[in-house]
C-alpha cells in the first residue's frame, strides 16, 4: 500500500470535495437518530387499569372502588392495580344488596381476578402505542423490552454481514442499499397487523440501519484528510446523530399516534435518492482491491471540484492485495487482543447508552422533555469527544468518560427518593459522559484498525456489542424488582470498562494504517 494521505495532500483540506462529502455523509447518520430511539414512544407504556365494563351495573361507590391498592416502589405509597380487579360477580352481588366498600365490606376479603375484560389507558400522554393496541403490559409486559431486543439482534445481524460485504463490494454500494431497505421496512412497519409483524419488520430495520451507519461512518475516515477526520469520526457523525434523536420527541409531541409517528420519520429516507451521484467511492478501497485507475479517477474529480491541478502521476502501480476477512481479526496475537478489548469495552458502552436512553420514559415528569434533555445532553457530549479526541491520548479519553460515567450511575443509588430531579441530574451526568465515551470509541476503533480491514473490524465491534443492546432493554425491566439495581450494574460494568480501556495501544498522532503489519501494538502481544 502506499503513503495515501502524503499523496493525496494535494487536494488540501476542506475545499468544495471535502466540505460535500463532510456534510452529505454526517446528514445520513440524522435519521439513525430518531429511528433508533423511535421505540421510546411507539411503545410508550401509559398509566394502565383493568377496564370495568360500562354495561355492568354497579353502583357508583362500587366502580370507584373496583380496583385493588398496591404499594408502589415508593414505600408507603398505595396506587391502584395495573394487572389485577375485584372480582366483578363479588362486586355486583354486593352493589345489589346496597353493601358499601370499605364500609360494610372489608375490601381485603374480596377476591381478585386479571384482567379478563382487557385494560383502559391513560391518553394524556399518547394517542396510541404498540402497547395500548396490542395490550403488551401485565402477563405480555415482557414483549415490550423483547421488541427493543429483536431490533438490536437486527444491529448484531446487519453489524456482521456489513463490514465483509462493504469491505468486498465497495462503502458507496452498501451504503445506499441499506438506506433503501431501511426507508422501505420503517414505512411498513406503520401498517403492520400485529406485534409479531412489527417485531419482524423492525428486525430489518435494524439491520438496515447499523450497516448505512457504519459504512457512511468508514466512508467519511477514508475520504477525508486526518484533520478533518478526527472532526468528521467525533462531532460530524454523532452531532447530526443527536440532531435526529432531539427531533424525536418534538415529532411525539405533536404526532401521538405510533402509525402516524412511523409514516412520518420514514418519510425522510427520501431525502437521501440524490446523494447517491454526489458521494464517491473510498480511494482508499479501490486501492485495497487494486484498482488504482478507478482511485485516480476519483481525486482528479475531486481535484477539478476544488479547483486545483493534480499531478500525471498520483498512485504508483499496485498489486491488488489479498482479500481480508472477519477472522483476520482473530488472526495474529496483537490483533486478536486489541479486538477482544475492544469488544468487551464496546459491549459495556452499549449497554449504558441505550439503557440510559431507553429509560427517559421513566423518569418523573414529562416524558417529552425528558426524551429531549436526554438527547440535548449530547450536543455537548459530541463536541467534548472532539476537544479530547483533537488534543489528548486516546486511552486518557476512554478511561475518563468511562470511569465518571460509570461513577455518577453508581452514585444515584445514594440519592434519597425525594430528592428526584438531582438524581435525574446525576443521570444525565453520567450520560453525558458515556455518549462522549461512545463517540471516542467509533473513532478510535476506525483509526487503530487499517484500511484493508477497517469497515470490517468496525462492524464487527458493532456486531458484538450488539450483545449489549440487546440486553439493555432488560437492564431498565430490573426496574420492577429494585428502582436502583439498573444504575448499580451499569455503573460497575461501566467503571470496570474504563480500566480495561488502559489497555489498548495509543494511536493520537499516528498515521492511519493501511495494513496490519502498521498497526500499534497491544501491551505483552508479539
Amino acid at each position: 500500500m502506499s503513503d495515501y494521505d502524503a499523496e493525496t495532500a494535494f487536494l488540501g483540506e476542506w475545499g468544495r470535495f471535502q466540505q460535500q462529502v463532510f456534510y452529505l455523509l454526517c446528514l445520513t447518520a440524522f435519521p439513525n437518530g430518531f429511528t433508533a430511539l423511535s421505540i421510546v414512544f411507539v411503545a410508550g407504556t401509559p398509566t394502565h387499569r383493568c377496564l370495568i365494563p360500562a354495561h355492568l351495573n354497579l353502583s357508583a361507590a362500587w366502580r370507584n372502588s373496583s380496583i385493588p391498592l398496591e404499594e408502589d416502589q415508593i414505600p408507603g405509597a398505595l396506587v391502584p392495580s395495573k394487572c389485577s380487579r375485584y372480582k366483578v360477580d363479588a362486586m355486583l352481588g354486593y352493589s345489589d344488596i346496597g353493601l358499601l366498600p370499605g364500609v360494610d365490606v372489608n375490601l381485603s376479603h374480596v377476591p381478585r381476578e386479571g384482567c379478563v375484560d382487557g385494560w383502559e389507558y391513560d391518553r394524556s400522554n399518547y394517542i396510541s402505542t404498540i402497547v395500548t393496541e396490542w395490550d403488551l403490559v401485565c402477563d405480555d409486559s415482557w414483549k415490550k423490552p423483547l421488541t427493543s431486543s429483536v431490533y438490536f439482534i437486527g444491529f448484531l445481524t446487519g453489524s456482521f454481514i456489513t463490514g465483509q460485504l462493504s469491505d468486498r463490494y465497495g462503502r458507496k454500494i452498501v451504503l445506499f442499499l441499506t438506506l433503501a431497505i431501511q426507508a422501505v421496512f420503517s414505512f411498513s412497519q406503520a401498517f403492520a397487523p400485529s406485534w409479531t409483524v412489527f417485531c419482524t419488520l423492525f428486525f430489518v430495520v435494524g439491520l438496515a440501519q447499523i450497516s448505512y451507519y457504519v459504512s457512511a461512518f468508514v466512508l467519511g475516515m477514508e475520504l477525508l484528510n486526518p484533520r478533518m477526520r478526527t472532526v468528521f469520526s467525533t462531532v460530524g457523525m454523532c452531532m447530526f446523530f443527536g440532531l435526529g434523536y432531539m427531533l424525536l420527541p418534538l415529532l411525539g409531541f405533536f404526532i401521538r399516534d405510533w402509525r402516524k409517528l412511523m409514516l412520518s420519520l420514514s418519510l425522510f429516507g427520501l431525502l437521501f435518492v440524490p446523494v447517491w451521484w454526489l458521494i464517491p467511492e473510498s480511494p482508499r478501497w479501490l486501492l485495497s482491491r487494486g484498482r488504482v485507475r478507478d482511485a485516480e479517477a476519483i481525486i482528479r474529480a475531486a481535484a477539478k471540484k476544488n479547483k486545483i491541478e493534480a499531478p500525471p502521476v498520483i498512485f504508483r502501480p499496485l498489486q491488488k492485495t489479498k482479500a481480508h476477512n472477519i477472522c483476520d481479526l482473530l488472526r495474529s496475537p496483537n490483533i486478536r487482543w486489541i479486538s477482544i478489548t475492544l469488544w468487551l469495552v464496546w459491549n459495556t458502552v452499549t449497554i449504558a447508552y441505550f439503557a440510559l436512553s431507553l429509560n427517559t420514559s421513566n423518569l418523573h415528569g414529562n416524558v417529552y422533555f425528558n426524551c429531549f434533555l436526554s438527547a440535548l445532553v449530547e450536543m455537548p457530549a459530541y463536541t467534548a469527544s472532539w476537544i479530547m479526541f483533537r488534543w489528548y491520548s486516546r486511552r486518557l479519553c476512554l478511561f475518563s468518560t468511562l470511569f465518571t460515567g460509570g461513577l455518577f450511575l453508581l452514585l444515584i443509588q445514594l440519592i434519597p427518593a425525594h430528592l428526584i430531579y438531582f438524581a435525574i441530574t446525576l443521570e444525565m451526568i453520567g450520560k453525558f459522559a458515556i455518549t462522549t465515551a461512545f463517540a471516542i470509541m467509533y473513532a478510535y476503533t476506525a483509526e487503530v484498525y487499517p484500511t484493508v480491514l477497517r469497515n470490517t473490524a468496525v462492524g464487527t465491534c458493532s456486531m458484538v456489542s450488539r450483545i449489549g443492546s440487546i440486553t439493555a432493554p432488560f437492564f431498565i425491566y430490573l426496574r420492577s424488582y429494585s428502582v436502583s439495581l439498573p444504575y448499580i450494574l451499569m455503573g460497575s460494568l461501566t467503571v470496570l470498562s474504563g480500566l480495561l480501556s488502559l489497555l489498548l495501544p495509543e494511536s493520537y498522532g499516528m498515521p492511519l494504517p493501511d495494513t496490519i503489519t502498521q498497526m500499534q501494538h497491544f501491551p505483552g502481544a508479539m
